[in-house]
């Protein structure tokens, strides 16, 4: 009697529960719309099956955290706004959505989620946009029946902390560096223990492998790849670079060549083959933790054709930082440095005879100099700059006070000096950097750039951790550029190493290639987070290792057309009246 009573009361239980929910992705492709401004195809989404294998991970409740590396286009921000409007519409909580900046909360707010809202009728009006009562809805800090939705900068600790959340979206971790109080992640993650239903997604374009948060964080998952079939054999395998092959000088011809039949396949079919694909767990052993690594090779925009793709690499190959983008971006993978530490024996048995002034490489297009300022003396270096290449035209020292006249006078004719080109024009110091970071002779820095800065002369700083390679600063009433060397001796060691595309002069002595190889890069941890940083090696100095480092900045700063002045170079007078050559007596020393 009781089991009927049971049953009964069962049954009368289940009959009031509400239909099944649908599945992430069926609930995206059947509610939201996508408005135009924010995709290239508005309308009703549709989902390719590789994000459809990503969202139901992220409903599924066995699933604690998703983690998804990803190259650029291939729609994660929609199934992340599309997560946090179906948590909003259907199952109300605590969300934090964490974006790098401040600026990119705001962007990501107006450009991607406000307009989805609007353009979708079942999520009208559960977004307010306008301050309630109590003044608790902003731009970034919405409430709404049962639950809130916050988007936070992770350079704001403070945020972090005053919130306790269930549903946790991370954009872009790569972009998220430690602060002061540790890094950003792991104090988002902390607000969301207090819930045993939580759910993290972490997704990003990996950077540097070294410290990559979305690859350390798919390392520990179960390391899914999307699978895509043969059309010859039928055999599953991920697309990779190495798969895609093209004729000699036609890549637009570029095409799937699979590893197991070498059977050919156009572009035309590779929509067919990504909607037949699949994804695979490479770790079974991992559970609650599913991990999505993605690269643009599956992705079916026209912009991400395979041509494309190969063109892209073409372009960039000979460019080491412009072939790390296309790393991150399309290939979705870390960038991994060429080298710890330089070999400058190496480096010294790469040297060729060219120099200034009466053996310029025809190549050469442009010259900067680098002056490094020490206590007894200005230390100099000249580079030369092809369409891909750097040349290292020639070193030199001003000996003397730089608190007095005679060293900067010596200067100023150096940096006047014109030299005959090769093919017949003329060649000038088209920008120079003098280091002005030493507090002691900033000022007479200062006051020697000041009035030469027409002929775009500047002082310079270089600072630490500072990504942008040159940027103006307003100090003690005069222009000073603050240099990133971080970023620039990267580009440095990736051009020395990669792609041999830095070139010596054998007139160099032999301590400029000790100095260029005077620091190494290494990881240490920072805050429990891994943080690449340079360091001296011990013994070393590092003159001419500065002296290139502002030569490369100031090329960023002048913005001559690079086919404009290889018709110039060719030409057998000067572009404007100037006084003849002169040949400068640095050039002996």
């Amino acid at each position: 009697m009781i089991d009927v009573l049971t049953r009964t009361r069962r049954n009368a239980l289940a009959a009031l529960k509400p239909p099944p929910r649908l599945s992430l992705p069926d609930w995206i492709e059947s509610t939201m719309r996508l408005p135009e401004g924010v995709s290239a195809t508005p309308g009703r989404v549709s989902l390719w099956p590789y994000q459809r294998g990503i969202a139901d991970a992220i409903s599924d409740p066995l699933i604690e955290r998703v983690t998804v590396v990803k190259p650029v286009r291939v729609g994660l921000t929609t199934l992340l706004s599309g997560t946090v409007a179906s948590y909003i519409a259907n199952e109300p909580a605590p969300i934090m959505v964490l974006q790098p900046t401040e600026a990119d909360a705001r962007d990501y707010v107006v450009s991607d989620l406000e307009p989805i809202f609007a353009a979708t009728p079942e999520l009208k009006g559960l977004l307010a946009a306008e301050s309630d009562e109590a003044g608790r809805n902003t731009l970034l800090s919405r409430r709404f029946p049962g639950g809130s939705l916050k988007v936070v900068a992770a350079k704001s600790p403070r945020n972090l902390r005053r919130h306790n959340i269930r549903v946790l979206l991370i954009d872009e971790a790569d972009a998220m560096e430690p602060g002061a109080e540790g890094s950003p992640l792991t104090l988002a993650e902390r607000r969301t223990l207090s819930f045993p239903n939580r759910k993290i997604v972490l997704g990003s374009t990996p950077t540097l492998e070294a410290t990559s948060n979305v690859l350390r964080s798919y390392a520990t998952s179960d390391s899914r790849v999307y699978e895509v079939p043969c059309p010859h054999c039928g055999g599953f395998h991920e697309i990779t670079w190495s798969d895609i092959q093209w004729p000699e000088g036609e890549p637009l011809k570029a095409a799937y060549v699979c590893p197991s039949c070498d059977g050919v396949t156009e572009e035309r079919h590779k929509p067919a083959m990504v909607a037949a694909g699949c994804w695979r767990i490479t770790r079974p052993e991992v559970e609650g933790h599913a991990g999505f690594r993605l690269n643009a090779l599956v992705s079916t925009l026209a912009n991400a054709s395979w041509g494309k793709i190969a063109q892209e690499f073409l372009e960039s190959k000979a460019h080491p930082d412009k072939l790390q983008v296309w790393t991150n971006t399309l290939m979705g993978q870390g960038w991994r440095e060429a080298a710890e530490e330089i070999d400058d024996a190496a480096l010294a048995a790469r040297a060729e005879p060219f120099a200034l002034p009466d053996a310029i490489p025809p190549e050469v297009l442009f010259v900067t100099a680098g002056i490094d300022v020490q206590r007894d003396r200005l230390e100099m270096v000249f580079l030369g700059w092809g369409r891909d290449e750097i040349f290292v035209l020639g070193q030199s020292v001003i000996w003397g006070d730089p608190m007095g006249e005679d060293v900067w006078a010596e200067l100023d004719d150096a940096l006047r000096t014109i030299w005959k080109h090769p093919k017949g024009g003329f060649l000038r110091v088209d920008a120079a950097g003098i280091d002005a970071g030493d507090g002691v002779t900033m000022d007479r820095v200062l006051g020697f750039c000041r009035p030469r800065m027409v002929r775009r002369i500047f002082a310079v700083k270089g600072a630490s951790g500072d990504r942008q390679a040159i940027r103006a600063s307003d100090t003690r009433g005069a222009r000073l550029f603050i240099v990133g060397v971080d970023g620039l001796k990267e580009q440095l060691i990736n051009r020395l190493t990669r792609g041999r595309s830095v070139r010596f002069s054998d007139t160099l002595e032999g301590r400029f290639f000790e100095e260029l190889a005077s620091e190494r890069l290494v990881v240490r941890y920072r805050r429990g987070a891994p943080v690449r940083q340079w360091e001296r090696t011990p013994g070393r100095r590092a003159e001419s290792l500065d002296c290139v480092i502002y030569g490369m900045a100031v090329r960023a700063l002048v913005n001559a057309s690079v086919d404009r002045r290889a018709e110039e170079v060719e030409a057998r007078t000067l572009s404007k009246p100037t006084p003849s050559v002169v040949k400068s007596s640095w050039l002996s020393r």
